[in-house]
């Protein structure tokens, strides 16, 4: 009865606060910005059920209720005991969640890599009194500037200064490897920095990949071979990206095993954007790794798996 149709919603975009993530109304009209823990709700204003928050309506009447959490494992941060469900921020820089005993946080700080450019040749990052972040500052080029000599990335063409809005043209790509994926086995993420862009400025790129699904079945090394280096997979299949799945199916390659002891990673990759679908219709497109060649080496790469509980918990709808 709360809800009419047609539905109306506003027209412009969902604006929510950091961690806080975009859920359906109760009608399935519109999306909305979570309430969280201890938060007033209702039918327009649900929970934040990705953290396990639900409405409690036995309190408070008049179609509202309050934001609670279910039973979980406590969180504990330096000897401070954190509820299932709750939102904190150890420091200024980071905003953080307790999933049941599993702590998440993201950084409320810009980590943005800044490329000298003809109006700021010698960028430097300040903290500020009284501001948590540090900014960028643009200083005036000098010969006792460290910084001076970073303008290289640009051509030196005598007859032709760089325009502000030619920067692209003028600007010499630089671009670093993919760093290791982030996981041995299932969905990770794997980063790297490039100033390929229209503004010639350094920024951070990340792409998903998968070495090989965790319950990936090694195959077994032919007689007088140490390694099993790319397996390709048998059948086509959809890769699941929190909660959301490929709207094709692929047949990749993924990395094998090696009977000596070495460690068998990507060597020879490349990255193709995948659309994903989610139950609730949303399409997204993200940039993910295939691999081409493996290689089996002894540099083996450290257990880097981050937050391992919280990748196999299934939330669905948590792809923004």
């Amino acid at each position: 009865q709360a809800c009419m149709f047609p539905c109306q919603c506003p027209s412009q975009p969902l604006q929510c606060p950091a961690g806080t993530s975009h859920v359906w109304d109760a009608c399935g009209c519109c999306k909305v910005c979570a309430q969280q823990l201890g938060e007033l709700c209702s039918l327009h204003r649900p929970c934040d059920h990705h953290k396990g928050l639900y409405c409690d309506f036995s309190k408070i009447h008049r179609g509202s209720g309050i934001c609670l959490a279910h039973e979980g494992a406590t969180c504990d941060l330096l000897g401070k005991i954190y509820l299932n469900g709750e939102s904190f921020q150890p420091t200024c820089k980071l905003q953080c969640i307790c999933v049941d005993g599993a702590i998440g946080c993201i950084p409320l700080c810009s980590d943005d890599l800044r490329l000298p450019s003809p109006e700021c040749p010698a960028p430097r990052r300040v903290k500020f009194h009284n501001k948590c972040c540090e900014e960028w500052v643009c200083e005036e080029d000098s010969k006792d500037n460290h910084f001076g000599t970073a303008t290289a990335v640009f051509r030196k063409d005598p007859a032709h200064r760089p325009e502000l809005n030619n920067l692209q043209e003028n600007c010499l790509v630089q671009t670093t490897e993919w760093s290791t994926c982030s996981r041995s086995c299932g969905m990770g993420i794997s980063t790297r920095v490039t100033n390929n862009n229209p503004q010639c400025r350094l920024e951070k790129e990340t792409r998903l990949c998968m070495v090989r699904p965790c319950d990936f079945s090694m195959e077994k090394t032919k007689k007088g071979k140490k390694c099993v280096q790319t397996p390709k997979q048998r059948q086509s299949l959809h890769f699941e990206f929190s909660g959301c799945a490929s709207t094709r199916s692929y047949r990749p390659r993924f990395c094998g095993s090696c009977s000596d002891g070495r460690c068998c990673t990507p060597f020879l990759t490349s990255t193709v954007d995948v659309e994903f679908r989610c139950p609730e219709g949303d399409l997204f497109q993200r940039k993910m790794m295939f691999i081409k060649m493996c290689s089996c080496h002894y540099d083996c790469p450290r257990d880097n798996d981050i937050f391992l509980a919280t990748y196999h918990r299934w939330m669905i709808g948590d792809h923004i």
